[in-house]
C-alpha cells in the first residue's frame, strides 16, 4: 500500500502539523507506515475499485481502544473542539423563532445520520453563531468514537498554512498537507467563504473541493455565505443534488431574506409544496386540473430556476402559496431568496427615501430587490400607481430582465392593466413563462357571482394553463 496518510497535530494544537513533527513522532513510536493517521490507501490504477478508498493500517488493527481514540483525536485537528458533541448540542438551536428551531432540528437529524455512515456531502449554512460549527464538530467527534478518522480544518487557516508551505524556510511539506486534506476519509471544512478571495486561494480551494467531488469523498462544509455568492465552480458542486445535502440552519444576516423577511412570516412559512391542497370546496374538474398543472409548473421552476415565472389568477387561487413554496425550496438548496409583497416593498422604499431615514438604507433595500439571486414579487399591480412607484418598480424589473435573474411574480389582474414596459418584458418568451391558474378561492371562501378568469388580452403568446 502507498502511504497517503496525514501529519497529525499534537494534542491541543489547533494548527496543521509539520513534517518535522511527524518525524519526531515516528522516532517516539508512531507508525512509520501511516505516520499516525491510522489509514492508508492502495497504490492502484485510477479505474481500480479500491482507488481512493481508505484502509486501516496494521497499527490501527493492533492498538488498544484508548490508544486508538487518542490517535484519532490527534489526527482530527479538532483541538479544543473535541468537547463539541451531539450530547451537549442544543437540539433545536439557539433561535427563539419556531421556524428556525424546526430547520435546525431537521439539520441535526441529517447530521446524526451522516455521522453514523458518512456518505456524500453535507452543507450547513447559516449566520455566525447559529451552531453550525458545533454541529460539524459533533459529526467529527462521533466518527472518531466509532473508530473512523476525521479531519477538521477552518478554511482560512488551511489556506494560510498552504501559503506558508511555499516559503523556503517552511517546516511544512505543501504536498503532504494538501494530500492530507484532499484524501482524508472524512473532511470538515469550516467557514467556507470566509477566506480572502484571491485568485490563488480560489484555485487551491477549487482543486481541493473538485478532487473530493470527483472521488465522492465524504465532506462536511459550514458557511455563513449564500451559495449564490460563491464562485460558480464551487456552487455547482455544492448544490449537486446527487451528492450534496444543503441545510439552512437559521435565517438572518447572511441567511435567508435578510432585507424583507417575507418567507419567515408565520403564514408564509407554512406555504410549501407539501401543504399545497389540490382540492377545494365544490371545485370543478377543470379547476382541479388547473391547480395540478400550476403545482407541476412551480415545482419544475423550483428545480431549475431560470428567467421569470409569472403566476396569474384571481385572489385566493393559490398563486402566493406556490410562489412561497418555490422560495422555500430554493432556500433549502442554498439559494438566497427575497420574498416581498409589492405594496410593502414600495412602503419600505418610500420610508427609506425620506430625508430623516438612515443613510444608505434606501440603497440597501433597492439593491436587495434588484440583485438578489431569486426575487419573489407578490401581488404586483395592487399598489399605488404613482409615477415614483412605477419608476422604482420598472427599474427593479428592468434590471432583473436584462440580467435574466430568477424572478417569480404573482398578478391578480389582467396583465394589460399593468404599465406597458412591464408587460412587454413578461411576454418575452426568451425570459418569461406566464401561467394562469383557473381555480376558485384557494382558501375555500364562498364567492358571490365569481367572475370568470380573465386571460391576458394581448395577442400572440397565450398564458400556459
Amino acid at each position: 500500500m502507498k502511504d497517503l496518510g496525514a501529519n497529525p497535530p499534537s494534542p491541543g494544537d489547533t494548527g496543521i502539523s509539520s513534517v518535522t513533527d511527524a518525524a519526531e513522532r515516528v522516532e517516539e513510536g508512531v507508525c512509520p507506515v501511516c505516520r499516525g493517521a491510522g489509514f492508508v490507501r492502495k497504490d492502484v490504477p485510477l479505474d481500480h475499485p479500491d482507488f481512493g478508498r481508505a484502509f486501516p493500517c496494521r497499527c490501527a488493527l493492533e492498538e488498544k481502544e484508548e490508544e486508538r481514540l487518542a490517535r484519532l483525536q490527534r489526527y482530527s485537528n479538532l483541538g479544543p473542539l473535541t468537547r463539541l458533541t451531539f450530547a451537549n448540542l442544543m437540539s433545536r438551536g439557539r433561535s427563539t423563532d419556531p421556524s428556525n428551531q424546526e430547520r435546525f432540528a431537521t439539520a441535526v437529524a441529517a447530521a446524526e445520520q451522516f455521522a453514523q455512515a458518512p456518505s456524500g456531502w453535507l452543507v450547513l449554512w447559516g449566520p455566525s453563531g447559529c451552531g453550525k460549527t458545533h454541529l460539524a464538530a459533533a459529526i467529527a467527534n462521533a466518527s472518531i468514537e466509532q473508530g473512523r478518522p476525521a479531519f477538521f480544518v477552518v478554511v482560512p487557516d488551511l489556506l494560510d498554512h498552504l501559503r506558508a508551505a511555499y516559503g523556503p524556510g517552511s517546516d511544512v511539506s505543501y504536498d503532504d498537507l494538501f494530500e492530507q486534506v484532499r484524501n482524508a476519509p472524512l473532511v470538515i471544512l469550516d467557514d467556507l467563504g470566509a477566506q480572502t478571495s484571491t485568485p490563488w486561494a480560489q484555485e487551491k480551494l477549487f482543486q481541493l473541493v473538485n478532487h473530493r467531488y470527483n472521488h465522492r469523498l465524504p465532506t462536511v462544509f459550514t458557511t455563513s455565505v449564500s451559495l449564490e455568492e460563491m464562485d460558480e465552480r464551487l456552487r455547482t458542486r455544492l448544490r449537486d443534488a446527487g451528492l450534496s445535502q444543503v441545510f439552512l440552519l437559521e435565517h438572518g444576516p447572511g441567511g435567508r431574506t435578510a432585507a424583507f423577511g417575507g418567507l419567515a412570516l408565520p403564514v408564509i412559512r407554512e406555504m410549501t409544496f407539501e401543504s399545497f391542497y389540490l382540492g377545494g370546496i365544490g371545485i370543478s374538474a377543470e379547476a382541479a386540473q388547473s391547480l395540478r398543472n400550476a403545482s407541476r409548473a412551480a415545482r419544475n421552476y423550483a428545480e431549475n430556476p431560470e428567467g421569470w415565472l409569472v403566476l396569474l389568477g384571481r385572489t385566493g387561487c393559490g398563486k402566493t402559496h406556490l410562489a412561497a413554496a418555490i422560495g422555500h425550496h430554493l432556500e433549502s438548496k442554498g439559494m438566497a431568496v427575497e420574498f416581498c409583497v409589492v405594496p410593502d416593498l414600495l412602503e419600505l422604499l418610500r420610508s427609506s427615501f425620506r430625508e430623516d431615514a438612515p443613510s444608505g438604507q434606501f440603497d440597501q433595500i433597492f439593491d436587495a430587490a434588484r440583485t438578489t439571486p431569486c426575487l419573489i414579487l407578490d401581488d404586483l399591480g395592487v399598489h399605488s400607481a404613482t409615477p415614483w412607484a412605477q419608476e422604482k418598480l420598472f427599474q427593479i424589473l428592468n434590471y432583473r430582465y436584462n440580467a435574466k435573474l430568477p424572478t417569480v411574480i404573482t398578478v391578480g389582474c389582467p396583465l394589460d392593466d399593468l404599465p406597458e414596459p412591464w408587460v412587454s418584458r413578461m411576454y418575452d418568451t426568451k425570459v418569461s413563462m406566464i401561467f394562469e391558474i383557473e381555480a376558485p378561492d384557494y382558501r375555500g371562501r364562498p364567492r358571490k357571482q365569481a367572475p370568470p378568469p380573465q386571460p391576458p388580452r394581448r395577442g400572440g403568446r397565450r398564458a400556459a394553463r
